[in-house]
């Protein structure tokens, strides 16, 4: 199985995760987030994040405000993130590695602005969870 694809959308691009759990899922969108801010580019585990979100929120909410606060540090310290752990129980507690985005090593990938929820879907099915969100760029 595919860990996640990227669709064009008008003006927009989005992604489309996989995952066995709920939790591989917000993963590989993360993945997808940063492939795309990346260009696909190799990116080493040098520096670590971690990231605590109550879970009062539905899993739509909850995976809006993972990768928003991923996006948020990336526009802040100018981190780009390749690996993800997630784990979801009375919160998301999710850690991200990565480095400092370099031109040269990363390319120029696409500049994402904010996570939407415009055609934001999680599923359940039997191969296991399946996610679209939608890119403001």
């Amino acid at each position: 199985m595919a860990s996640f694809s990227i669709f064009e959308h008008t003006a927009d691009i989005g992604i489309e995760a996989y995952g066995a759990t709920l939790e591989k899922a917000f993963e590989n969108a993360a993945k997808g987030m940063f492939y795309i801010i990346t260009d696909g580019s190799n990116i080493d585990a040098i520096e670590r994040r971690e990231i605590k979100i109550p879970v009062d929120l539905d899993e739509e909410q909850l995976l809006v405000d993972w990768l928003s606060n991923l996006l948020y540090i990336n526009d802040v310290e100018g981190l780009v993130f390749g690996d993800f752990e997630v784990k979801i129980g009375n919160e998301l507690a999710g850690e991200a590695w990565g480095e400092k985005y370099d031109r040269n090593k990363h390319g120029y990938g696409v500049e994402i602005k904010a996570v939407t929820y415009h055609l934001l879907q999680i599923k359940r099915n039997k191969k296991g969870f399946y996610i679209k969100v939608l890119f403001d760029i």
